[in-house]
């Protein structure tokens, strides 16, 4: 792999590691608030910077400000500038206005381009000013999984949940991205600590209720499967969640604001949407492997993968790549992120045995519902590798993780911990043989 890429590996990696040992010790001990304004401010510095040494880095790379083969993002970047336009000429049917302007626009793709055209209108069109509004929402996102964390499992985890998130390299790269994964992630984790808030709170009013259900129908308009997901958890978390958390009222009113919403949403193009992916969900995953199988510069061995593979995996992969591969610089840029995952996916899975062992899975339905349905549909879908898709789970699969590390019994358990470690290494040497041999390059 060229220098360059190990060199953002090592940083990703050592960065992550140390900064979150030292940071979880020496804040400690700060008042809520303090914390809330430290944790704030320096994940948006980070952003910041990482947005804008990115943003020069990509232009002297590639020539334009983004990454590489950008083909979603030079879409997203070109609907957004039309857009931009439509609303300064005083159009603000945007919806009707991306229809006539391209075909390939679906109603479930529909919210980040309405989202960054607005942002381009009052930019001028910055590319740069939009990254530091992403920045402001990926910090804001940090605060959130303090919170939901915290209310969940602790003031200790919830401070290194948030340190986790701060930290994680994958969510500083798509700060500095023109793709619709980081607002999607905060509006999935806003979602999920509104509804977690408005489970284990006294307050079942109108107002309360009605943040989670318009995000939820925002949400909609960026993925379908997400979306429906996330409902799918909110709906079995106001049923199945224990007593000591949800009482048999509050789960009858909240079951009816629940249903209601899937009513309202769960009509016209949305339905056909879902109807669609329900119809399309077997098969779907053996076409796009067979596709990368035999593709130019495609990997042979692509069909041998599948969700008997990917399903066990999913807290872990995908796998970083670790060799030169061509046309695979964004995978080779983003290898220190996805190694932090595959260490941190031991937490998550010492968590689940935990929570089966103790009984108190219940207590945590709503987190739990989410990352594991939305990561089951990935498994079984066309983009079970793509690191991408398994986004808008990684916040909640980091506050599992702090919660393992919270109860982690080093002595009694500290050599399963050491023989992950070596299965990763052995995994990772693997995958990097998989990627070589499948396109006959060893």
């Amino acid at each position: 792999m060229p220098l360059i890429w190990w060199l953002f590996g090592i940083v990703a990696v050592v960065g992550f590691f140390n900064g979150t040992r030292n940071l979880i010790g020496k804040w400690a001990d700060l008042p809520e608030k303090i914390f809330i304004k430290k944790l704030f401010k320096t994940a948006l510095i980070i952003r910041v910077v990482v947005v804008t040494i990115m943003y020069f880095l990509y232009t002297a790379l590639t020539g334009v400000p983004f990454e590489y083969h950008a083909g979603d993002v030079g879409f997203y970047h070109s609907i957004a500038e039309f857009g931009a336009q439509c609303l300064w000429d005083g159009k603000f049917d945007l919806t009707n206005q991306f229809l006539t302007q391209d075909s390939r626009i679906a109603f479930s793709d529909m919210g980040y381009p309405i989202f960054l055209s607005t942002v381009y209108a009052l930019t001028g069109k910055s590319i740069l000013l939009s990254r530091i509004i992403n920045a402001i929402f990926s910090a804001w996102m940090v605060v959130l999984v303090y919170r939901l964390a915290q209310r969940n499992f602790g003031e200790q985890v919830g401070r290194m949940a948030g340190i986790f998130v701060m930290l994680m390299p994958n969510f500083l790269y798509y700060a500095a991205s023109t793709l619709k994964e980081n607002d999607m992630i905060f509006l999935t984790v806003l979602f999920i600590e509104r509804a977690d808030f408005l489970l284990r709170s006294q307050n079942f009013s109108f107002k309360a209720i009605l943040p989670a259900m318009l995000i939820i129908g925002y949400l909609f308009m960026f993925r379908t499967a997400l979306a429906a997901a996330l409902i799918f958890a909110l709906f079995t978390a106001a049923f199945l969640t224990s007593k000591r958390v949800l009482k048999l009222q509050k789960k009858f009113v909240l079951g009816i604001w629940v249903f209601a919403t899937v009513a309202f949403f769960i009509g016209g193009t949305v339905a056909t949407e879902i109807e669609q992916l329900w119809s399309s969900r077997t098969g779907n995953q053996e076409k796009m492997l067979e596709y990368r199988a035999t593709r130019k510069d495609g990997n042979k061995f692509a069909t041998y993968a599948g969700a008997a593979v990917f399903a066990p995996m999913i807290f872990v992969i995908p796998f970083p790549t670790i060799v030169n591969v061509h046309h695979q610089e964004n995978q080779q840029l983003i290898h220190g992120g996805n190694y932090v995952k595959n260490i941190m996916a031991f937490f998550v899975i010492y968590v689940l045995f935990h929570f089966i062992k103790t009984g108190k899975w219940r207590d945590h339905l709503l987190i739990s519902a989410a990352t594991l349905g939305y990561l089951m549909v990935i498994a079984f879908s066309a983009f079970a590798q793509s690191e991408r898709f398994h986004l808008p789970a990684l916040p909640f699969i980091l506050i599992f993780a702090a919660y393992g590390i919270s109860i982690f019994d080093m002595r009694k358990h500290g050599k399963y911990f050491n023989w992950w470690v070596m299965f990763i290494f052995v995994a990772i040497v693997a995958w990097s043989w998989f990627k070589l041999a499948g396109r006959g390059l060893v």
